[in-house]
């Protein structure tokens, strides 16, 4: 048996038909989605309903990434969310997405998606999927991340592979199991925004065979100019304001620009705004060097 699972595709529609064809050539049997599918790029609804269109008999099932969960706590004016946050130009690629989403008629399709799924096979040990983790989409699972912890979570699930995403970087860590072959704990890496330096569109493959799981991530170099150029000509990069303008990096780069830099404007009580990125731009332009 061999699944493909992807996530972070982020709304980047070209990543994403590259990675879709390279699981089909690679005689994926299942696909599974590991949230993260709009925002931050400029085809969300484009994305969305590509996936809604493969094959019922491929597409095994969706799970909960923070974005998506934004896209309806933005588009609900959810009180779980700071209330000045609409007011804030700063948020503008966020109620783009959320509009071009809600015009379309997709955001309920979201509403339905779970924050874990359980895949088992005969003869096969179970695989737990999660944007984050079963717990919340946002605990990151990676190589800072305690063995104890990992397995912690294949107990609670009694599985063998658990499957994250969410921190945009791919990771294969085999943990001790049973005798018949190792566990894993894996970060399938992102699709449309990968955050480790290489643009190529990154899921992973899982083989089943011999009453074990062996994990490949698999790295797909497509045309980014397409993406790029569809933030200008969408309407995002005008509408979206400064946060378009920074996932618009992020992909020309392949590196994280958005968190460092929030980060670095609360640290400082600085307005999120052209100025204070200019001076980021300064002090951290190892960030923004084409990739």
């Amino acid at each position: 048996m061999r699944l493909a699972v992807i996530a972070d595709i982020h709304g980047n529609l070209d990543a994403l038909d590259a990675v879709l064809s390279n699981a089909e050539l690679h005689g994926a049997e299942r696909l599974y989605v590991n949230g993260d599918v709009v925002n931050r790029g400029p085809d969300s609804v484009a994305c969305l309903r590509r996936l809604l269109e493969l094959p019922a008999e491929w597409l095994g099932g969706f799970t909960l990434g923070n974005h998506d969960d934004l896209m309806l706590l933005w588009n609900d004016h959810s009180p779980s969310l700071p209330q000045d946050w609409w007011d804030d130009s700063f948020w503008g690629a966020t109620a783009w997405s959320a509009e071009q989403l809600r015009q379309a008629g997709l955001l309920d399709v979201i509403r339905g998606w779970p924050m874990s799924l359980t895949i088992r096979a005969p003869e096969l040990p179970a695989v737990l999927l999660a944007h984050g983790t079963p717990n919340h989409y946002r605990e990151a699972i990676g190589s800072f991340t305690p063995p104890q912890r990992g397995l912690e979570l294949l107990d609670a699930a009694d599985a063998g592979v658990l499957v994250a995403s969410h921190i945009h970087r791919p990771m294969l860590l085999a943990v001790p199991g049973e005798p018949g072959g190792p566990r894993w704990i894996i970060n399938t890496g992102a699709v449309g925004a990968p955050f480790d330096g290489n643009p190529d569109a990154r899921y992973l493959l899982l083989d089943g065979a011999d009453s074990q799981w062996t994990p490949s991530i698999r790295a797909v170099p497509y045309d980014r100019r397409g993406v790029l150029e569809r933030f200008d000509r969408s309407g995002l990069l005008s509408a979206g304001g400064l946060s378009a303008q920074i996932f618009l990096d992020e992909i020309e780069s392949a590196r994280s620009i958005y968190t460092p830099f929030w980060d670095w404007t609360q640290e400082r009580g600085l307005l999120k705004d052209r100025a204070a990125l200019a001076r980021f731009r300064l002090e951290r332009p190892e960030l923004f060097v084409p990739a």
